[in-house]
């Protein structure tokens, strides 16, 4: 990779140490601060003179927006040599990466975790008047520090570059320099973001983007996620790839249609999300991934690995599996969890098959 930043390049506190990013207008560096060794940070740099205004917006619109599922900003200063903006060191990969990955669709369990970190972090955006303008894979971060993609945790979904955000009017006011050139491009209606992520009202150029343009982007990313490419057509998850819950399809039906049959926030696509779990327990994620606050009861278990079957879909399920893999029923009584990666080892382990960390006893 080219670029135009070198490795050992003092910014701010931080020295650059590798390159993890870099598209038309800029670099997103690993940095590490010149005292404290051990603390990483990212910091994004412009290549274009052009970058610095998005560079600027990012830095003020999300600024003091702390939440576990957005990217937290750290630094900026769009005057210096070269301008900057630090945030915070997500190390894993984008979304896009995954779903490359997984070209027939993610794992189930894991998209909804996917899908409830967007939605929480969305929630609190949209809760300080932010609107993100171009949500897509690309933009979503997950944090699994060399972990398997199945000890995903809630928080370790990241939503990140708000570079086309839209803001609070009075903190793009707040600017000295270029305020009033990024006000009227927050304002114009002026289309931005990606097409293929684009709400119909937006795309069309008929209505401002608000916060159930979002909402839209979300529902191709969903899709996207479960079936490994975006939705054409009018066909549901359920019918393009088989054992699919059904309660995907109708969350899916309402985020990606017209505006005025879209969910009215956040908050309402997550709630009616677990309502459609909790009442449909045979075709929900596994609990411990949407964390809903239900209990299950636990059939009899035999010492050993012969098969039983799962209470929730009668199929076959090895006697030591935590959950049921064909329809996510939660088959243990006390969920065994690794403290030190997150990840759901086997109740007879001893030790994570995940990390090789010591497990602490589940037996009384």
């Amino acid at each position: 990779m080219t670029t135009k930043y070198q490795p050992g390049v003092r910014v701010s506190e931080y020295v650059l140490e590798q390159c993890v990013g870099a598209g038309t207008f800029g670099e997103v560096w690993q940095a590490r601060h010149h005292v404290w060794e051990n603390e990483r940070v990212a910091v994004k740099l412009p290549t274009e003179p052009e970058y610095v205004r998005y560079l600027q917006r990012e830095g003020v619109v999300v600024h003091g927006l702390q939440h576990p599922n957005i990217v937290r900003v750290l630094g900026l200063d769009p005057y210096a040599d070269p301008p900057y903006l630090v945030m915070e060191l997500v190390k894993g990969p984008s979304l896009r990466q995954v779903i490359a990955d997984h070209p027939q669709g993610m794992p189930v369990d894991v998209a909804l975790l996917v899908l409830r970190g967007v939605l929480r972090g969305l929630t609190a955006a949209h809760a300080a008047q932010i609107v993100h303008r171009d949500l897509k894979p690309g933009n979503v971060l997950l944090r699994l520090d060399d972990r398997p993609l199945a000890a995903l945790a809630l928080d370790d979904v990241k939503i990140g570059d708000f570079g086309l955000g839209v803001g609070n009017a009075d903190a793009l006011r707040s600017l000295v320099v270029q305020s009033a050139s990024l006000e009227r491009d927050a304002q114009s209606g002026a289309i931005a973001g990606t097409l293929a992520y684009m709400a119909p009202e937006v795309r069309d150029g008929g209505q401002n983007p608000d916060a159930r343009a979002d909402l839209y982007a979300v529902g191709v990313i969903l899709h996207e996620m479960l079936i490994g490419e975006r939705p054409a057509g009018t066909e549901l998850p359920s019918t393009l790839r088989a054992g699919m819950p059904a309660a995907l399809d109708e969350v899916f039906r309402r985020l990606y249609t017209r505006y005025d049959r879209r969910y009215e926030s956040a908050e309402a696509a997550s709630d009616d999300l677990d309502t459609r779990l909790r009442s449909s327990p045979r075709d929900g994620p596994p609990a411990h991934w949407v964390a809903l606050p239900t209990e299950r009861v636990a059939p009899p278990r035999r010492r050993g690995h012969e098969l039983t079957h799962c209470p929730g879909c009668r199929r076959p399920v090895e006697a030591e599996d935590q959950f049921c893999v064909a329809c996510g029923f939660q088959l243990a009584a006390q969920v065994l969890r690794c403290a030190s990666c997150g990840g759901y080892p086997g109740l007879q382990d001893r030790f994570c098959i995940f990390c090789g960390a010591a497990l602490a006893s589940t037996e009384a």
